[in-house]
């Protein structure tokens, strides 16, 4: 489970390398919505960066309280400087590392029970190792939807590479 889990969180196999994807953007790029697209990259990536910090807080035990609505996890940005994207892609790059560190753990991490926020996470398998899947699952559905964008503006592929079948 720890290599795929790995493996799927670094872009190996099916998936797109997450840091590729957003590293080589520029603000103007990243904060850019092409037409019929509800968000930018910069948004998108601010919701992953919501999202994998309020789960590996709450893998680790402790954990934000849940948002209200959804949109407290959706930042609006319609321009940033460089140095604030770079500190977006940087927290991004931090959290990866994060949730390596989570993958690597023993197998009785893995096992562990996460405190229930939500009333979903009480219908919900809220194990570790569940909470890791999840999390990559929801990292790669966003990325995809970055990869669109990039397209869309004629960004793609980044300069770390990916495909573009």
């Amino acid at each position: 489970m720890e290599r795929a889990a790995l493996e799927l969180g670094d872009g190996r196999g099916a998936h797109a390398a997450p840091i590729a994807c957003v590293e080589d953007l520029t603000a103007e790029l990243a904060c850019r919505k092409p037409v019929g697209f509800v968000h930018s990259v910069a948004e998108l990536l601010s919701h992953i960066n919501y999202w994998m910090d309020y789960d590996l807080n709450r893998m680790r035990g402790t954990p934000h309280p849940y948002p209200e609505h959804a949109v407290e996890s959706w930042p609006e940005f319609a321009k940033l400087s460089e140095a604030e994207w770079k500190k977006i892609v940087a927290g991004f790059k931090c959290l990866l590392g994060q949730l390596e560190n989570v993958c690597r753990s023993d197998i009785a991490a893995w096992t562990k029970q996460a405190p229930a926020m939500h009333p979903s996470h009480e219908r919900n398998i809220s194990t570790v190792g569940a909470m890791i899947f999840q999390l990559i699952a929801h990292n790669s559905y966003h990325i995809g939807q970055i990869v669109d964008v990039r397209r869309a503006m004629g960004a793609w592929p980044p300069a770390g590479g990916g495909d573009t079948w």
